[in-house]
């Protein structure tokens, strides 16, 4: 489950962070970068289905042919991949919190098992720009995030309609933002819930979904 690696990966303010991006499991590269990054991640609670999975993608590489021509290959090497980031999820989780990023609820071709896998056995609680993957469906309280933003909605920066910022920077915190009030609205927090419909309409003042949810809110915490 990939983090906010802005801050943990570039600028290093979160070192105790384990940042694991999914589609790049698919290459056996990366899996000797995260034996370095971070030795403990399948030194011993994910060992064996890791190693099933590299045996099956080492196979892959050598011979990618034979997968496309087999079913029964695809789906083994599809399972192995599975298995292991449920191990993953699964054995991290006893021992620290963990997050995914919004872009893994698209449920996909490539993903949507894992997507579907997630959503039935975690309640994702949203936290700043991820999800906490969180047992149990009672209401997971954590600190409101105040974004720093670093001037991109104050006015001190302009940037071209189809610039990256706007098109990929600042829907990831809109949606998250979004998110957030939904949740908070869904357990009756509606104050916070429109304060988190506001940082978003903050960003974008033509959201619709943050302007309807901050009217509903409101709506519900004017009522006795």
């Amino acid at each position: 489950m990939s983090l906010h690696v802005l801050c943990a990966g570039i600028e290093q303010r979160r070192r105790d962070v384990k940042i694991v991006d999914i589609n790049l499991l698919r290459r056996s590269w990366y899996f000797d970068y995260l034996s370095r990054a971070y030795p403990g991640l399948g030194s011993s609670r994910s060992r064996d289905k890791i190693e099933a999975f590299v045996e099956n993608l080492k196979e892959w590489s050598a011979i990618p042919g034979a997968f496309a021509r087999s079913p029964a290959l695809t789906q083994r090497i599809s399972a192995a991949f599975f298995e292991m980031i449920q191990s993953m999820v699964m054995n991290e989780s006893r021992v620290a919190p963990v997050y995914m990023t919004n872009d893994l609820l698209s449920s996909d071709s490539v993903n949507g098992e894992l997507t579907r896998w997630l959503s039935q056995k975690y309640q994702l609680v949203p936290q700043g720009l991820v999800f906490n993957l969180a047992d149990g469906q009672g209401f997971h309280d954590s600190p409101d995030v105040h974004l720093q933003i670093r001037g991109l909605a104050d006015g001190t920066l302009r940037f071209a309609k189809g610039d990256p910022v706007n098109v990929k920077v600042i829907p990831v915190y809109t949606n998250m933002l979004i998110n957030r009030g939904r949740y908070l609205a869904l357990f009756g927090r509606h104050e916070r819930a429109i304060a988190a419909f506001e940082q978003a309409l903050t960003l974008n003042p033509d959201l619709a979904m943050a302007r309807q949810g901050a009217r509903r809110s409101a709506a519900k915490a004017r009522r006795p």
